[in-house]
């Protein structure tokens, strides 16, 4: 993405996050920043009229009943089929994960960011694909 403001990141990860909820996907939003994941969990109401994405926090190993979670830790040990990663560097759990959404927008840092990461996947042997919005 072009924007840089982290409020548009944001609602790009609650239409991710929806998209695998009408999939029924199992889906987990990684963040590495607390504050920002319970931004993102008071949008996940709000971004858009009629939407409902039930969701909750992984609070431990135990499994949760939403379909949608988010995480700044715990690291989840199940599987999901999907994870949307807000975080700066790879989710720890690559492992668990069959899809992996990375959200570059215009932020310098988080384009940096994006690159290592990017690397880091085709050093893991991870083919990424790019899509531009």
């Amino acid at each position: 993405m072009e924007e840089a403001a982290p409020a548009t990141r944001l609602k790009v990860a609650c239409r991710l996050a929806e998209k695998a909820y009408l999939a029924a996907q199992r889906a987990l939003i990684w963040h590495t920043d607390r504050t920002e994941l319970a931004a993102l969990d008071d949008l996940l109401w709000t971004f858009a009229d009629g939407s409902f994405v039930p969701h909750e926090w992984l609070t431990s190993n135990a499994a949760a009943a939403a379909p949608v979670l988010l995480s700044a830790g715990p690291v989840p040990t199940e599987a999901f089929d999907f994870v949307v990663n807000l975080a700066a560097g790879p989710p720890p759990f690559l492992h668990l994960a069959r899809r992996i959404a990375e959200i570059i927008d215009g932020d310098e840092a988080r384009r940096r960011a994006g690159r290592v990461r990017f690397k880091a996947y085709r050093e893991l042997g991870i083919v990424p694909t790019t899509t531009h919005m």
